[in-house]
């Protein structure tokens, strides 16, 4: 894992399968647990800024490791088995998110929530001060999601929209209220 620039997002290295991956794609469980022990903190990190709940964040890490061992002998090597992860770990968090949504919808639209609101945080983000962590946790969910993704993994504008199912200009839309809260909220 190496820096690119941008905060958060890791060094790709060469595609291809690695031994530990293609041993871990014929069953071996303890190349499997290697690749899980190298990227568990990454990926908890990532399920914990989305979901701002430390409990959910988690359960949350466990589904997509379960996820990757299902998925893992579709991995062809075309991009880096980190990439790959990640990808899938986003994907996984943001799917969860949605389906969650369709039970609760009409209930409350957390979307509208005013500023000042009851944050959903339990706790802080590691690598993050604990005054903006309480800050970002206070996002309203979509706005938390983006700035996570555009402002601390490096995502661009429609990669997200590949990621979440909204357009690009929304995803610009939710970056522009969330950091116009958080200037808001960390400037008191």
């Amino acid at each position: 894992m190496g820096d690119t620039g941008s905060p958060g997002r890791m060094t790709r290295p060469e595609p291809g399968l690695s031994d530990v991956v293609r041993r871990a794609q014929s069953g071996d469980q303890a190349a499997f647990e290697g690749l899980y022990r190298e990227h568990v903190g990454r990926v908890y990190g990532l399920c914990l800024r989305l979901s701002a709940d430390r409990v959910r964040a988690e359960e949350l890490t466990q589904d997509v490791f379960v996820r990757v061992w299902e998925k893992l002998p579709s991995f062809r090597g075309d991009s880096a088995f980190s990439s790959w992860l990640y990808r899938l770990a986003v994907n996984q968090v943001l799917g969860q998110r949605r389906s969650e949504g369709r039970r609760t919808r009409g209930l409350v639209d957390l979307d509208d929530m005013e500023p000042g609101a009851e944050p959903a945080s339990r706790g802080p983000v590691p690598g993050l001060s604990l005054e903006l962590d309480q800050a970002i946790s206070r996002l309203p969910p979509g706005a938390r999601a983006v700035f996570v993704l555009h402002d601390v993994e490096g995502y661009e504008h429609q990669e997200i929209a590949d990621l979440t199912g909204i357009a690009a200009g929304t995803s610009k839309a939710h970056l522009f209220r969330a950091r116009r809260l958080l200037r808001q909220w960390l400037d008191r």
